[in-house]
């Protein structure tokens, strides 16, 4: 991955896009989430969301998987052209998780992140703080997801 001083405040990056099939959504809520609008089709079509929804933590696992795979595919090209890696610190956190829309089976969510925020970190100043806005966008344009994740990202002449 980059160095803290590659990246910059609007740098955006598209990490794919997944479609939420009934089958998964329901996998998945068995497991995680077993809230009945999640598990059946009638009782989606019930509930407020009008049809089988996915739980707000599989889209969330979702988009963590994309973020990890591009990061990696990122990787891969940078060493394959012989670049220095930058290996990212642990995430301290995240806020303001939003399902702004029910992703229902059938949809498929495109997400992207952009950068909102960087700073050195006060304690630790061979690390940078990253504050990036994940989201997911319906096949229809409208946004249904985001967060805003922070991550440790290391400086460039730092040996973290």
């Amino acid at each position: 991955m980059w160095f803290f001083e590659d990246i910059k405040v609007g740098q955006r990056r598209e990490v794919g896009s997944f479609t939420f099939t009934a089958d998964a959504i329901k996998k998945f809520a068995a497991q995680f989430d077993p809230q009945r609008f999640h598990l059946d089709e009638e009782e989606g079509r019930k509930s407020l969301f009008g049809g089988l929804a996915a739980s707000g933590w599989h889209v969330g696992s979702v988009c963590m998987k994309l973020l990890v795979a591009d990061g990696q595919r990122l990787s891969a090209e940078a060493a394959a052209r012989g670049e220095k890696l930058g290996i990212w610190g642990p995430s301290p956190g995240f806020r303001e998780l939003r399902w702004i829309k029910p992703v229902l089976a059938g949809d498929t969510i495109s997400f992207a992140s952009e950068v909102e925020q960087l700073r050195i970190s006060e304690q630790r100043p061979e690390w940078g703080i990253l504050q990036v806005r994940n989201t997911g966008t319906n096949q229809r344009g409208e946004l249904a997801f985001s967060v805003l994740a922070t991550a440790f990202v290391p400086l460039r002449n730092s040996n973290p």
